[in-house]
């Protein structure tokens, strides 16, 4: 198992909340098993997503497109401030 972590400021949470949930790079397709979304006590400007493959290489596509597609297209990272910080995470057995 493979997760791919995404951690980012923010401006507000429910607008991120909202284009997150438009899926603009269709997880289930991308090969996302489940997802699970975080933030820090006392930080609501900041946000950690956990994304789970089976696979690398489709973590790896996913990244390469929220980078190429998401997060420079404010129509699809409204509420996203800075640059997000990211990794590929392999589970241990």
């Amino acid at each position: 198992m493979y997760t791919l972590q995404i951690e980012h400021t923010i401006t507000d949470f429910q607008t991120w909340k909202t284009a997150f949930d438009r899926d603009p790079v269709n997880r289930a397709a991308s090969g996302v098993l489940s997802h699970r979304i975080g933030q820090p006590v006392g930080d609501p400007h900041y946000i950690v997503v956990e994304l789970d493959f089976a696979d690398l290489d489709k973590a790896e596509r996913l990244l390469s497109n929220l980078r190429e597609h998401v997060w420079h297209s404010p129509a699809n990272a409204p509420a996203l401030a800075g640059a997000p910080r990211t990794r590929i995470i392999k589970s241990a057995a």
